[in-house]
């Protein structure tokens, strides 16, 4: 399997804070927006590296845009499937 090339399990956090990253914002700028440290961020986007197995920033934005985890200027943003609704 290559690298990123599959769907990984995100929190909600996580997927707050890959939104953020994929609209070009630092982890400072982040943390700021969010209220937490730059340290608490750091280990975020580390764990989320990790868990999409990408290296950079860049290819985790394209892991993101290709999984439909962001949508931006009305790229990729059709709704995903949610939960479905009891009968």
């Amino acid at each position: 399997m290559l690298a990123g090339q599959f769907p990984a399990s995100l929190s909600e956090r996580e997927l707050e804070i890959l939104d953020l990253v994929a609209r070009g914002l630092t982890n400072l700028e982040i943390a700021q927006r969010l209220e937490i440290s730059k340290r608490t961020v750091d280990n975020h986007i580390s764990n989320i590296l990790t868990k999409t197995r990408t290296e950079n920033r860049v290819e985790l934005t394209r892991w993101a845009l290709q999984w439909g985890k962001v949508c931006l200027d009305d790229v990729n943003c059709c709704p995903l499937p949610g939960p479905s609704a009891p009968s």
